[in-house]
């Protein structure tokens, strides 16, 4: 399933999974990586469908330059990617910023792009964004002793609070490079993942929804992103605005919360409202 093409002056890394009908593309959170999706995958996504995940520039196994994270930089990989692959027009969707990224390519490469799934993100980013992702941002930069203390660590994530599913393993895998004297550490960057998240933060989102023609649906997962009494990364009023800004996009509820709703039920739930909404004709 590993790929590596090179578009736009680096190597960009994928997983292949290979289905009989359309393809959609996947692209993941701001520190995450291409096997965030494999809940989804496992729950069936593919082989109903043909799903490419991306490892978007400076996280898993993409190249990794020193700058050039705004979103137009990350658009000009994607679009890059289509082309090398004979892509005119795909089902184009992802996780967060990865959503955030969709929106963005829609609004500015429309026919590339034949329909949008949004996973848990909205034009208004919620006003402690920072807060709610200080936990995933911890840990990029630091050195843990082994694998199995640095997944004891993720366990013990607040948004898990005592849930854990073992598919999330391979995206935790993917996410660290093994040192050589059995140590482990993120592969992103602090400084790449910083420089991206201001630089998606100066983009005017309500213009970039305006032009957004094609059909979409939003994926939201109202769970508290923490221990309880944690506000959801995107309020259900935030959701909503999004779904009204959008010409023409359905809203469905998903169980869990920011993260969770990748894997168990989230991912089935999911798999099953992916599938109704891209083989609608309308």
């Amino acid at each position: 399933m590993d790929h590596f093409a090179h578009v736009n002056n680096i190597q960009l890394h994928y997983l292949d999974h290979p289905g009989a009908d359309q393809t959609i593309v996947l692209m993941p959170g701001i520190t995450a990586n291409a096997h965030s999706f494999d809940g989804l995958v496992g729950a069936g996504l593919s082989p109903r469908f043909r799903v490419l995940a991306l490892d978007l520039r400076g996280r898993g196994l993409s190249d990794k330059p020193a700058t050039g994270y705004s979103m137009a930089d990350h658009a000009a990989d994607v679009v890059g990617l289509l082309d090398t692959l004979g892509f005119q027009q795909v089902v184009l969707g992802g996780h967060s910023f990865g959503a955030l990224l969709t929106f963005y390519l829609a609004a500015h490469y429309p026919e590339r792009v034949t329909k949008l799934v949004l996973i848990d993100a909205a034009a208004s980013l919620h006003p402690r964004v920072r807060d709610l992702i200080k936990p995933s941002l911890d840990r990029l930069g630091k050195v843990v002793p082994s694998w199995d203390a640095f997944l004891q660590a993720m366990k013990q994530a607040p948004y898990f609070d005592g849930w854990w599913d073992p598919t999330i393993e391979s995206y935790y895998q993917a996410d660290v490079q093994f040192n050589a004297d059995g140590t482990v550490q993120a592969r992103s960057r602090p400084e790449a993942i910083a420089e991206a998240l201001d630089k998606v933060l100066d983009e005017p989102w309500h213009q970039h929804l305006a032009k957004i023609q094609q059909p979409a649906i939003l994926l939201n997962a109202l769970g508290p992103f923490g221990l309880p009494g944690t506000p959801p990364v995107l309020p259900y009023e935030q959701a909503q605005e999004t779904v009204r800004a959008l010409k023409n996009c359905r809203y469905v509820e998903i169980p869990g919360n920011h993260m969770t709703m990748l894997f168990g039920k989230g991912a089935q739930r999911m798999v099953e409202a992916i599938t109704e909404f891209v083989r609608d004709r309308v």
